[in-house]
């Protein structure tokens, strides 16, 4: 089964900032929180001097206001310390979240933490177990997208797309909902309906005219659909639409674009440009638009296998 995400990343981990990190050496466990309460279990990683419980975000640390004062400052500094190490040492992330997951475990943010940390390290499995307890403690949905991914993760796309389809989907937010859609494309072709990845994927919010990363996530997984489907022209341009609305690099559509035949993103614009000229050349000569020439508005994100752009009535 291919994981290779849509964008690179599938999921953000929760907003935790922090710096510092380090592997420990060997044997080597933070003296501070061998001294705070926990349940039996592995030596605790080390925490970097650097890393301080200060530079949790202020809703986490709220979440944490029901632990004593000692508590919470070793539990927030290990989630600072899972945060800052996740992208490049999931399994360093992951022992940090359960250190603090054996102080808290009853915290929706801290069982969310070890999920975050359990998905990025490859546990599936443990990363649902996870991510299910934190929405059955906070009532929230919000990790709807991650778990129906961990069912893909562990070769269930029936039920990803059972999890996608659920009545707690429609209560996401934009960011959460594009997500969604993305994970039930993949699953659709992890059951080999390539077909049915790109219908799923066809919705008006590709044409949307704000800004964010979904629209660059969302852009660039229905190219890589399209590819997929052996429409390569149209997975062209909808790389190069991805690149438009993603000046972060959160997604690696220029260097898909260039994979493509040496197809450069400049070579598209300069094709819709030809096409923006002739129009504007037609207007001047006959006083109108063109009869095919339409505009595109932002639409709301529904109605997939409508083509883009295309209205409800039509």
């Amino acid at each position: 089964m291919d994981r290779r995400s849509p964008a690179g990343s599938r999921s953000a981990p929760p907003s935790r900032g922090g710096s510092g990190g380090g592997r420990p050496g060997p044997g080597r466990v933070d003296d501070r929180s061998e001294r705070s309460p926990r349940r039996e279990g592995p030596p605790d990683p080390h925490i970097p001097d650097d890393i301080e419980a200060t530079s949790l975000d202020r809703v986490t640390r709220n979440s944490l206001r029901t632990l004593p004062d000692g508590l919470a400052e070793i539990v927030a500094r290990h989630l600072v310390a899972a945060a800052a190490v996740l992208a490049d040492d999931p399994e360093l992330a992951l022992a940090h979240a359960r250190a603090a997951s054996r102080r808290a475990g009853r915290v929706a943010v801290v069982r969310e933490a070890v999920g975050v940390a359990a998905y990025a390290a490859g546990e599936y499995g443990a990363a649902l177990t996870e991510l299910r307890a934190a929405a059955r403690i906070s009532g929230s949905s919000e990790y709807l997208p991650m778990m129906a991914d961990c069912e893909r993760g562990l070769g269930r796309p029936e039920k990803a797309l059972a999890l996608a389809s659920a009545p707690e989907a429609s209560t996401l937010d934009r960011d959460g909902k594009v997500e969604l859609l993305i994970v039930a494309a993949g699953a659709r072709r992890d059951l080999g309906q390539p077909d049915a990845a790109v219908l799923t994927l066809q919705v008006p919010a590709l044409q949307s005219r704000a800004k964010g990363d979904w629209l660059a996530r969302l852009r660039y997984a229905y190219a890589d659909a399209l590819l997929d489907v052996g429409r390569t022209e149209e997975a062209v341009t909808w790389f190069a639409r991805a690149v438009e609305v993603d000046p972060e690099g959160i997604t690696d559509a220029a260097e898909r674009l260039d994979e493509l035949a040496g197809v450069t993103f400049e070579d598209v614009l300069d094709d819709q440009l030809d096409d923006l000229l002739d129009e504007e050349a037609h207007s001047e000569a006959t006083g109108g638009p063109r009869e095919d020439a339409t505009e595109h508005h932002a639409e709301p994100l529904d109605e997939p296998g409508r083509q883009p752009g295309e209205s409800a009535e039509g």
